[in-house]
This record gives structure tokens, C-alpha cells and sequence, in this order.
């Protein structure tokens, strides 16, 4: 297994959206793992509260979440909310050419040749409830064919 010494500097590519917010510190948490010897770190998304979708979204994408105060490893991977280290990245041949789960691809990579991969939920990032999909397959669609709340 490839394991980043702690101490050696690290050069690390995050990707996120054009539609996505990150918070304020995403990379220094993305970068605080990196040191900690985490090779990927695969974060989570939500969506505005303003959203009608936020709640049946976040219920669904939730619904694997063990009791508070255990860690959430966590099945979702969003190109919105990832990164990972140069050197891993490589070992992996970098992003397939996919029209659509290009991220999953790449996680699924790391993961089988021993990367150490953090799936964690400590840094959200806000992405766009949008339904119109850019690419088939992608969170639009799954935001499209989510369940809609009842109208009042």
C-alpha cells in the first residue's frame, strides 16, 4: 500500500464545480489530510435550503449515515468535492475519458490499487439543485429524478 509520509510536501489537486460553493477553509481540510497521510480525499455535497430538494435530497443521501459520533464513510463521489494527491493520481492513469462518472472512475481506481481514500462529510461543498443535466447520468439527473414534496 502507498502510504504519503506526513512530513514530505505534497502536491494535491482538488476539483470542484462551476455551479459548487466551497467553504472558506476546503482546501486547508483537504490539505490537513493529505498530511495526515491521506492519499484522496472524497467529500460530500447539499444543496441550498432555499432548494425544495434540499430536505428529500439530504434524507436520501443520508440514509447510510451511522448515529452521531461515528465516522461516515460515506458510498458518493462527486467531482465537485474531491481530491487527491499528484503521485496517486498518476499511479491511477488520472481521470478516464467517460462522458459521465469520470470521478467514480477515478476513486475506484485509487481504492483498488491501495491508495488510502477518506470518504468523509466534515466539508461539504454547496452545489446547484439544477435539473437541467449537463451530463447524462451525472447529479442532475439524479436530482431530476428524485422524488418532488408534495406542493402545498
Amino acid at each position: 500500500m502507498a502510504r504519503a509520509d506526513a512530513a514530505a510536501p505534497v502536491t494535491w489537486i482538488a476539483t470542484t464545480d462551476a455551479d459548487s460553493v466551497v467553504p472558506h477553509d476546503w482546501l486547508a481540510h483537504q490539505l490537513a489530510r493529505a498530511r495526515e497521510g491521506w492519499q484522496a480525499v472524497v467529500g460530500t455535497v447539499v444543496l441550498p435550503s432555499t432548494s425544495p430538494l434540499a430536505t428529500p435530497h439530504r434524507i436520501r443521501y443520508e440514509a447510510t449515515r451511522p448515529p452521531a459520533g461515528t465516522p461516515w464513510a460515506h458510498p458518493h463521489v462527486h467531482g465537485a468535492n474531491l481530491g487527491v494527491a499528484t503521485a496517486a493520481y498518476l499511479d491511477v492513469g488520472g481521470f478516464p475519458s467517460l462522458a459521465t462518472g469520470e470521478d467514480h472512475a477515478l476513486v475506484e481506481a485509487l481504492e483498488r490499487r491501495g491508495h488510502r481514500v477518506l470518504r468523509t462529510a466534515r466539508c461539504p461543498v454547496l452545489t446547484s439543485p439544477r435539473l437541467q443535466a449537463r451530463a447524462q447520468g451525472g447529479f442532475g439527473d439524479y436530482l431530476a429524478a428524485m422524488p418532488r414534496p408534495a406542493e402545498a
